[in-house]
């Protein structure tokens, strides 16, 4: 059991300092935001890996690849949106008065962004699916030591990483300015990156 759980904790911090939509997206809420405003948006996985779980075990294994390239245009489409939310915040970015989306708003779009993120489909389907169904097979509580394992210590990876990214945000009016552009920059190229990738599938 120990070692499922460690393996979880090693896992999730790979997924986490891994670039990809959600951490730029933490990132960009982070600095418009502070990170007491975005530190909830941490547990978004929680909800938006659960219909993942299910399709990667159930559906997605028996299901043409075209699925999976249709989901990625849908997330491009929606990260590039992103993108152009988070120009709009930099035109209009004021430090002593930080304004963004805050409340459910922020996480429903953490969840949409995790949703259509294909990382957490890959890792599923590919290390976290066969991982969790060999260590169920052996013991139940195999299974449930990798999950916790893995969820508990990516929200708290995740809180790190908010953290330290609104304190760079604090360091002047520049520095989140460069920040926010970095934060476009990302949305773009994942964004593209997605909808290159769906449209090569289909």
């Amino acid at each position: 059991m120990i070692s499922y759980f460690i393996f979880g904790l090693t896992y999730s911090f790979a997924c986490v300092v891994q670039p990809g939509p959600f951490q730029a997206y933490l990132f960009s809420q982070s600095i418009t935001n502070g990170w007491r405003k975005t530190i909830p948006l941490v547990f978004a996985p929680l909800i938006s890996d659960l219909p993942v779980i299910i399709l990667v075990l159930f559906i997605l294994t028996t299901v043409p690849p075209v699925v999976l390239g249709v989901l990625q245009c849908l997330g491009g489409l929606f990260l590039l949106y992103l993108a152009f939310k988070a120009y709009k915040t930099l035109r209009s970015f004021n430090t002593k008065d930080k304004q963004g989306t805050t409340g459910y708003g922020s996480f429903f779009k953490a969840i949409l962004v995790n949703l259509f993120n294909p990382n957490p489909y890959l890792g599923w389907s590919l290390v976290m699916g066969p991982m969790l169904i060999k260590g169920w097979n052996e013991a139940p509580k195999n299974g449930i030591a990798l999950v916790t394992g893995f969820y508990s210590s990516m929200i708290i990876y995740s809180a790190v990483m908010v953290i330290l990214f609104s304190v760079a945000g604090n360091l002047g009016p520049r520095v989140s300015r460069i920040s926010l552009i970095f934060s476009i920059i990302a949305f773009l190229l994942f964004g593209f990156y997605q909808l290159w990738s769906g449209i090569t599938v289909l």
